[in-house]
């Protein structure tokens, strides 16, 4: 048998590589770009987009992750202008989301302080969940919003009283309704909220030791057209400040997230996030008990810097729309007056 060499060479085809256009890079990441010049100007209040801007700023964790896709589609196109435009937006989206996940370590060494907040959605959230709550997690404080006169009757029935014996109420019709429930004594203080929107009660509490602390149960107005929109923003202004004379806590259903530069105005007065300082503050909380999971985080417990967040935790409340929301705080240590 005779061998041939038939010589030659095998070729391999040529790889394609992806290409885009420069004018499909500059769409993708033009959005991005705009979001995060919206992100820092706190852009997002302004009443004339009849609540679009306020709605919008809400997606602000998913629009940070989206970003990566912009940022792939500009190399693609391989302009050093849109990569940089892309990575710029994605960059400063990526700063003001993932510091969120991260937490701090608590510096306060005072006594504790537990706090859980929950709208109860026109009275409907299941009272014998929240008080099961209370029995296995301890709060000294409940804070809850849209409590009706009958969500009182149910919570009583529940047994509320035999846990957290004090209360400070302004229960309503609808979602108008607040009210604060403690394990220690409670002393009414004067109401300070707008008028036009939802109950907003506030008490002194007595601690067997530790500071005198302040409890305001906060639920602003949803944001949902220009007027509210307004309205939602004079409530946030009109919370109270950090004071040198007490530890003030403020929680409840802020109807905003650290987006809004309305809420981050109200964290510039002295406060930190409970969930932002414990490294959960990507844990949503609204809209919850649906087929899919909570997309934003709208109920909060904000705490005088003074204080520290050790832990905060959510659960579901059967009958609301809203996970509840569970603090322990670490108070600072009073010896004498409380200095800033």
């Amino acid at each position: 048998m005779t061998e041939v060499d038939v010589g030659g060479e095998i070729v391999s085809p040529p790889r394609r590589r992806l290409r885009v256009s420069p004018l499909s890079a500059w769409i993708a990441a033009a959005p991005f770009a705009l979001w995060a010049a919206a992100r820092l100007a706190g852009a997002d209040g302004a009443a004339h987009l009849w609540g679009v801007g306020v709605a919008l700023m809400t997606a602000t964790p998913y629009v940070a992750a989206a970003s990566l896709l912009a940022v792939l589609i500009a190399l693609a196109a391989r302009r050093a202008a849109v990569i940089a435009v892309a990575v710029a937006a994605s960059a400063i989206l990526a700063a003001v989301v993932l510091p969120r996940a991260a937490g701090s370590a608590p510096t306060a060494t005072g006594p504790s302080l537990r706090i859980l907040t929950v709208n109860l959605r026109f009275g409907a959230g299941d009272a014998a969940t929240v008080v099961d709550l209370v029995r296995r997690l301890e709060p000294d404080v409940l804070s809850t919003q849209e409590l009706t006169p009958e969500a009182v009757g149910a919570l009583d029935a529940a047994g509320v009283a035999r846990l957290l014996p004090y209360r400070h109420l302004e229960d309503g019709p609808g979602p108008s309704g607040s009210g604060i429930y403690a394990r220690h004594p409670l002393i009414g203080a004067p109401d300070f909220a707008p008028e036009g929107g939802h109950n907003m009660p506030r008490a002194r509490l007595t601690l067997p030791s530790g500071p005198p602390v302040e409890i305001v149960d906060v639920h602003t107005l949803a944001p949902r057209n220009g007027h509210d929109v307004v309205q939602w923003a004079a409530e946030l202004a009109a919370l109270p400040a950090a004071s040198p004379g007490v530890v003030r806590v403020l929680a409840g259903d802020f109807n905003a997230n650290l987006d809004h530069a309305d809420l981050r105005a109200v964290l510039g007065r002295g406060y930190a996030d409970a969930a932002d300082a414990t490294g959960d503050g990507l844990t949503t909380t609204w809209p919850a008990n649906r087929r899919y999971p909570p997309l934003i985080t709208i109920d909060h417990v904000l705490y005088d810097r003074r204080a520290a967040a050790v832990s905060t935790s959510v659960h579901n409340v059967p009958g609301s729309d809203h996970r509840a929301l569970f603090a322990e705080l670490r108070l600072p240590r009073s010896r004498g007056p409380l200095r800033p």
